[in-house]
């Protein structure tokens, strides 16, 4: 499962304080960046292992549950598609700033939070500020680096932080809520972002310049979003109600970005047959992973009652392979183009997802840790060709928009899958389980039929 999320932003430009790229404060604004970005990548996942500590304290039942993750998750994933252009608008060490502040507050609130709708709140705002800072992150290394030989390599180190992010959050999930509770997976953030304030001190500024921003478009987009979450996870009259609500505002939206100038969402990108198929891809494997741990971390602890920790720790093999496999697609990629390692990927994802379905209650919890292992592999060798595809098939002066669409789509399907698993097993875990298993499953091989059509070996455009 690859995190190098390209963002939806363009070459900042250099206020005077610009140093030249040997210089220290390009390592200490890289730095910095790689921080933040690492910091918004683990709170994706490290709260995942903390569920059943937040219910207990809380009284919550699976939709409480639900909302703690998908609170984060939907509003990084909406807002990313506008926060390119704010941090442009703003400047990107203004933004990234901002952001950072805000999300060590929203943080804290979260420690503090008195009851279930007041950690909910404090997440959606963790969300709205991490969606801020992945960008203006990454503009800041393409701000500090001008020689493209060593920007390349200190964009490699920024994306090796959202890898080690994902690999070590459930661990480091597990372990800060045996420690101090689960308030410490939040209160953790606040050094960090300490830290990264005072780094960027001495970070070049960057000038603000104009940049479309599509207000209407993306006020729609959160719409539809919070309605189609609140009628998956509630379900009930409520969820009745909002479902309509849901569908008029993704209507809205649509018709919005048909008429825009600068729309967030370029519907005319999916004419494209390899963009239709890569994000449907990106989208399914999405669901998958992030739904599976998701389901899993529950698993581990309510129905097979082991520790925060050891829960943490059972994920490890799955996790600790990601990075080195993201390397291995890459290199593959770029010796036989996207379509092979999709078409490896996905069918292994298909069974560890198959191989899971014989878990139960009594499964040996190392043989369960072992089931989990192919799921990341398949998953791991997918994203990084179906980035790759993505790019190829657009310009290379949307290249960025398209990045930020996929990582966009990857992240609302990550949040809606768990809105929806979440429902399942709250009707029984284990039933409810496999057909969340067998769901994935579905949408993976649907996905892997599709990307038959993907062109063998192409060459990126220049």
């Amino acid at each position: 499962m690859s995190t190098n999320q390209t963002s939806r932003t363009h070459e900042p430009a250099l206020g005077p304080a610009e140093s030249g790229p040997g210089r220290p404060t390009a390592a200490l604004t890289l730095t910095a960046s790689l921080l933040g970005f690492t910091l918004t990548c683990l709170d994706a996942s490290v709260v995942n292992v903390a569920l059943p500590a937040i219910g207990s304290s809380f009284a919550a039942g699976m939709s409480g549950l639900q909302w703690v993750v998908d609170a984060y998750t939907l509003a990084f994933a909406a807002l990313m598609l506008s926060t390119g252009a704010f941090s442009d608008r703003v400047g990107a060490s203004r933004a990234y700033a901002l952001g950072t502040a805000v999300f060590a507050l929203a943080s804290m609130a979260c420690g503090l939070a008195p009851d279930l709708p007041a950690l909910v709140g404090a997440r959606v705002v963790q969300g709205v500020a991490a969606a801020v800072v992945l960008p203006a992150s990454l503009a800041l290394v393409r701000q500090a680096y001008t020689e493209p030989a060593r920007r390349a390599r200190a964009v490699a180190a920024w994306a090796a932080g959202g890898s080690l992010a994902v690999a070590l959050g459930p661990v480091a999930g597990g372990a800060l809520t045996t420690a101090w509770g689960w308030r410490g997976i939040f209160f953790v953030n606040l050094p960090v972002g300490v830290a990264i304030l005072v780094l960027l001190v001495r970070a070049p500024r960057s000038r603000p310049r104009p940049a479309p921003l599509d207000l209407p478009g993306q006020l729609t987009a959160v719409v539809a979003l919070a309605a189609l979450a609140f009628a998956v996870i509630e379900g009930g009259t409520a969820g009745r109600v909002a479902l309509p609500v849901a569908v008029a505002a993704g209507a809205a939206f649509v018709r919005i970005e048909k008429r825009q100038a600068h729309p967030v969402v370029p519907l005319g990108l999916f004419r494209d047959r390899t963009v239709a198929t890569t994000v449907a891809a990106g989208s399914a494997v999405s669901v998958a992973f992030y739904s599976v741990v998701f389901v899993f971390s529950l698993f581990f602890q309510q129905v097979q009652h082991h520790s925060a920790l050891h829960a943490g720790l059972l994920f490890l093999p799955m996790t600790g392979l990601i990075a080195v496999t993201n390397v291995v697609a890459g290199k593959l990629t770029g010796r036989h183009g996207p379509r092979l390692p999709m078409l490896v990927g996905q069918p292994v994802a298909v069974a560890g997802l198959l191989g899971l379905l014989t878990v139960d209650a009594g499964t040996p919890p190392w043989l369960v840790s072992l089931l989990l292992v192919p799921l990341a592999l398949g998953c791991a060798l997918t994203v990084p060709p179906l980035t790759t595809a993505m790019l190829d098939a657009v310009p290379a002066e949307r290249a960025g928009l398209a990045a930020g669409v996929l990582n966009a789509a990857r992240q609302v399907s990550g949040g809606l899958g768990i809105a929806v698993f979440g429902t399942l097993v709250a009707g029984g875990f284990e039933a409810g389980m496999r057909w969340s298993l067998a769901a994935a499953a579905a949408l993976l091989t649907v996905t892997y039929v599709l990307s038959f059509r993907l062109a063998g070996h192409s060459a990126r455009r220049a």
